[in-house]
C-alpha cells in the first residue's frame, strides 16, 4: 500500500537534485544599509527597502499558525530580521491582541505538537506565550485494537526524554505566535484582505544595486511578483509564500498541480470533561476508524474520532447524554474486549526480545478515564490527502497545508507545516548570506529538496495505516496484533517509532503511530 502512495506522490522527487553553483553578484540584490536599523514608529513599519509602501521582501499569504510561524522565524534570525514582510489574511483575529480569556472553555480545535515543534517555538520566542495559557504535556501513550489482540504503550523514558508531546488549542498557538511577532522589532505589515490575483513577468535585464527603481519597474523586469487584493490594493514582493491552507489561492494562481484523494471518512472533534485530570494520550482503532483521547489540562480532554460521514452526522446531532455514552463505549469494551496484559514471566513469540525491554513494555493495559460530560460543540470535517507535485517556482513557495494535507491519524499535519516554516526561513537566511535573490528557483529548490521527501514519507506511512486499519479481516487482524506486540516488546522498534513521531528525521518503521 505504501509503495502505491509513494509512487503516486513522489513523481518529481527524483528531480530534486539541486545543482550546486555560486550565485553571481550581478544577480544578487544586496540589502541597503538604510535597512540595518529597526523602525522607530508604527508609521515606519510599512517601509520597504526602496521606501515604497507597497514593496516587500516577503509576502506571506495566510496568517494562520504556519504562516505566522514563518514570520516569527524570519524575525528571530540575524540574517533575516531586517526583511520587510507583508502578511495577507482577512482573519480579524490578526488585528487583536490577547483575545483569549482564561475562563473560556477549551476549543475543540487542538494540535499535538512534537518535541521538535516545541524546540522550534522556543527558538523563535513563541513558547513563552504558549505557557501563559492552557496546555498539557504528556509523557505516556497507549494504542490498542478493538479486537483485543494487542496493545502498545509508549513512555518518554523509553528514549530518555521528559515528554512525548504537548496538546495545545490552535487558538493558543496562533495567539502566541501573534504575540511573539507583535513584541519583536520586525518590519511587518498585516493586510486584512484576500489575495485575488498574482502576476510575475519573465526576468529581463538586471537592476543596478546603486539605483532605487520603482516597484513597477522591478515587476516589469521580473524582479518582483505583483499581488492584487480584494480591497483594491496591490503590493509587490521578491518572494510570495503560500501558507493559505488546503484550498490555497497561491497554489491555484501559480499553477501548481496536486495529487490526492478523499478518504470517504469524516472526523468529529470536541472537548470532553473527566472527574480527574488526564495525563496520557490514548488511541483505539475501531472498525470505522481510530478514536483518540488527548489530554488538554484542567480535567479536559480532546476527542478526535474518525468514522464514515453518516455516523459522523448522527453523532453530531444526537443529544449530549447519548453521545457521552457512545464515547465511553468506544473507549472501553465497545466493539471488542480489552487486550490481555502479558506478564514478565510468560512466554510468547516476542519473549526473546525482552532482555532489553523498555520501561513501558512492563506496563499493563489501562482503561482510559471515563468521560462525564461534553464541554464544547461537536465539529465535523471531511478527511482527504493532497500533495502538491512541486513546492516552488520562481518567486513562489508553498508551506503547510498549501503543500500537503494529511490524514489526522498521527496528529502530524501542523508539525509538518512548522517543519516547512523552519526549513524555509533557514534557506532564506542561507541565501542572504551569499547574496542570493531570495525568490530564485535555484535557492528555493533547496527547501523543496529537504522537505518534500520527508513529507512524502510521512504521508505514505499515515495513508498505509489508514488503509490497514480500515479493514476488518481475520488474517489481517492477526498481523495487526503482531505489529502491536512487536512495537510493545521489541525495544529498537519502539524507540525508532517514538523518535520519528517526535520529529527526528529517521525513516519510520511500518507499525502503528499515535495521535
Amino acid at each position: 500500500m505504501n509503495r502505491i502512495i509513494v509512487g503516486r506522490l513522489s513523481v518529481n522527487v527524483s528531480g530534486l537534485r539541486v545543482v550546486q553553483r555560486s550565485f553571481c553578484s550581478s544577480v544578487a540584490e544586496k540589502v541597503s544599509s538604510s535597512n540595518s536599523g529597526q523602525p522607530s514608529s508604527e508609521s515606519e513599519i510599512k517601509q520597504s527597502f526602496t521606501n515604497n509602501d507597497d514593496q516587500y521582501d516577503v509576502a506571506v499569504v495566510g496568517g494562520g499558525m504556519v504562516g505566522m510561524a514563518l514570520a516569527c522565524s524570519l524575525a528571530s534570525m540575524p540574517l533575516t530580521k531586517h526583511l520587510s514582510v507583508a502578511i495577507i489574511d482577512s482573519n480579524p483575529a490578526l488585528g487583536k491582541s490577547n483575545f483569549i480569556k482564561k475562563e473560556d472553555p477549551p476549543d475543540p480545535r487542538v494540535s499535538t505538537v512534537t518535541p521538535a515543534t516545541i524546540s522550534f517555538f522556543k527558538e523563535i520566542g513563541a513558547w513563552q506565550y504558549v505557557q501563559q495559557h492552557r496546555h498539557a504535556y504528556f509523557d505516556k501513550m497507549q494504542v490498542w485494537d478493538y479486537t483485543g489482540l494487542g496493545y502498545t504503550k509508549y513512555n518518554a523514558r523509553d528514549v530518555n526524554k521528559e515528554i512525548l508531546g504537548c496538546v495545545v488549542e490552535n487558538k493558543v498557538l496562533h495567539s502566541s505566535l501573534l504575540s511573539c511577532m507583535q513584541n519583536t522589532e520586525f518590519r511587518k505589515t498585516i493586510y486584512p484582505s484576500r489575495l485575488t490575483s498574482m502576476a510575475l513577468l519573465p526576468s529581463s535585464s538586471s537592476i543596478s544595486v546603486d539605483s532605487t527603481p520603482s516597484a513597477t519597474t522591478l515587476f516589469t523586469k521580473g524582479h518582483l511578483a505583483k499581488l492584487d487584493l480584494s480591497d483594491g490594493k496591490s503590493l509587490y514582493a521578491k518572494l510570495v509564500v503560500g501558507a493559505d491552507g488546503g484550498k490555497s489561492r497561491v497554489r491555484e494562481l501559480a499553477g501548481f498541480k496536486t495529487t490526492g484523494w478523499s478518504y470517504s471518512q469524516n472526523a468529529i472533534i470536541c472537548t470532553v470533561e473527566h472527574n480527574k485530570e488526564n495525563y496520557c494520550a490514548w488511541q483505539r482503532f475501531l472498525p470505522g476508524g481510530p478514536i483518540a483521547l488527548l489530554p488538554i489540562g484542567d480535567n479536559f480532554s480532546n476527542i478526535v474520532w474518525t468514522m464514515n460521514p453518516k455516523d459522523a452526522s448522527d453523532c453530531k446531532s444526537m443529544n449530549e447524554d447519548d453521545f457521552v455514552k457512545i464515547l465511553n463505549h468506544a473507549l472501553d469494551y465497545g466493539y471488542g474486549p480489552h487486550p490481555k496484559s502479558i506478564s514478565s514471566g510468560s512466554v510468547d513469540m516476542f519473549s526473546w526480545f525482552r532482555g532489553d525491554a523498555t520501561l513501558s513494555a512492563k506496563e499493563c493495559f489501562e482503561v482510559p478515564p471515563r468521560v462525564v460530560k461534553l464541554a464544547s460543540e461537536r465539529m465535523v470535517f471531511p478527511l482527504s490527502l493532497k500533495h502538491a507535485n512541486n513546492y516552488v517556482s520562481k518567486r513562489v513557495v508553498l508551506i503547510g497545508d498549501a503543500a500537503h494535507t494529511v490524514h489526522p491519524l498521527a496528529g502530524q499535519g501542523v508539525n509538518l507545516g512548522f517543519g516547512d516554516a523552519s526549513t524555509l526561513s533557514r534557506i532564506i537566511a542561507e541565501g542572504i548570506a551569499v547574496g542570493a535573490d531570495i525568490g530564485e528557483v535555484s535557492l528555493l529548490k533547496k527547501y523543496e529538496a529537504e522537505r518534500k521527501p520527508a513529507n512524502i514519507v510521512m504521508m505514505a506511512v499515515l495513508d498505509g495505516f489508514q488503509k490497514a486499519y480500515s479493514v476488518d479481516f481475520g488474517p489481517l487482524n492477526v498481523l495487526r496484533a503482531a505489529a502491536f506486540h512487536g512495537a510493545q516488546y521489541i525495544s529498537p522498534l519502539k524507540r525508532n517509532i517514538i523518535s520519528y513521531a517526535s520529529g527526528e528525521q529517521r525513516l519510520p518503521l511500518p507499525l502503528p503511530l499515535f495521535t
